[in-house]
């Protein structure tokens, strides 16, 4: 387990490492610059500024300065927010993501994981069908639909729920049931085909004709089996809903790290582009490496090589 367990975070810190690299390129192979837009500004006030932030030098340079500094935990100061760095912005407006995030995550999983273990169930009934028509209309939509949807609604027809901000409970409820909506959906279709896949098994059979009951076949025995393609698709959800939907986010008008990647790309601000991109990109290697380990927790069977 030891052993496995390096090789993947070795594995982990090599990708994280190759889209660093990448990103940095590709935005630096953008035309213009960061200060380009700012034409309030002189063109001596704009060579000034580059060599502020060490945007005049060679871009190897300046590439290699910079992962140097990634590395001790240094992404820069940010070139739009000025005396700000980009750390401090992400330690500031990540916990609000990750509270919206994480709530999505829960909603999606108390939702989703019942629903298909009904619509497995109830195969081919009235259940299986709506959930199968619910779960399709949840993936197929999309969050900026779905979040226009519940404003019209909820926030100028009806007038029931505050639209903007997350300033009490009562603000985290169509944000939320935004971000839940597909993960939800994508859940309980996941759940009802493993399910019955797993009850088709021999094992299965066996236990039915032993006189277990249906519940417990189903709790006990089938639903153990069944989690991991769950387990498989919660990791990388996990990390992008903790890290902040862009599209939500604007929306609602919600100060969170998804909002702030978003004007980072409009603003060209390259030091924040990097650090939001690292700082996700390193969520999901993580919480694929979890969910790895996991593997053998939940099923002594898998074989860590």
């Amino acid at each position: 387990m030891a052993k496995y367990a390096i090789k993947r975070i070795a594995m982990g810190l090599l990708t994280l490492f190759i889209v660093a690299t990448l990103t940095f390129f590709l935005m630096n192979a953008v035309p213009g610059g960061p200060f380009v837009a700012e034409k309030s500004i002189s063109k001596e006030a704009q060579a000034a500024l580059e060599a502020k932030y060490g945007l005049d030098k060679p871009l190897m340079v300046q590439y290699k300065n910079y992962m140097l500094s990634a590395v001790q935990g240094d992404f820069g100061w940010s070139l739009k927010q000025r005396g700000r760095t980009v750390s401090d912005i992400i330690a500031t407006k990540f916990p609000v993501s990750a509270r919206l995030g994480g709530s999505a995550v829960a909603v999606a999983l108390v939702i989703g994981i019942p629903l298909g273990c009904v619509a497995a169930y109830n195969r081919g009934k009235w259940a299986d069908n709506t959930t199968i028509f619910l779960a399709t209309c949840g993936i197929a939509v999309p969050s900026f639909v779905t979040s226009a949807l519940l404003l019209y609604v909820f926030g100028n027809k009806l007038k029931l729920l505050p639209t903007i901000g997350l300033d009490s409970p009562m603000h985290y409820i169509m944000p939320v049931t935004a971000l839940a909506f597909y993960p939800t959906a994508y859940i309980a279709r996941l759940m009802r085909s493993s399910l019955l896949d797993v009850m088709g098994q021999d094992y299965m059979r066996t236990a039915r004709a032993k006189g277990v009951s249906s519940f417990k076949t189903l709790f006990k025995h089938a639903l153990r089996n069944a989690i991991l393609p769950i387990v498989t698709y919660v990791g990388p959800m996990l990390a992008a809903l903790l890290t902040g939907s862009f599209v939500v986010e604007k929306i609602f008008t919600i100060p969170g790290l998804g909002r702030e990647f978003v004007s980072a790309i409009t603003n060209r601000d390259y030091t924040m582009i990097m650090g939001t991109t690292i700082f996700l990109a390193g969520l999901v290697i993580a919480a694929n490496v979890i969910v790895d380990i996991l593997y053998k927790i939940i099923d002594p069977r898998i074989k860590l090589k």
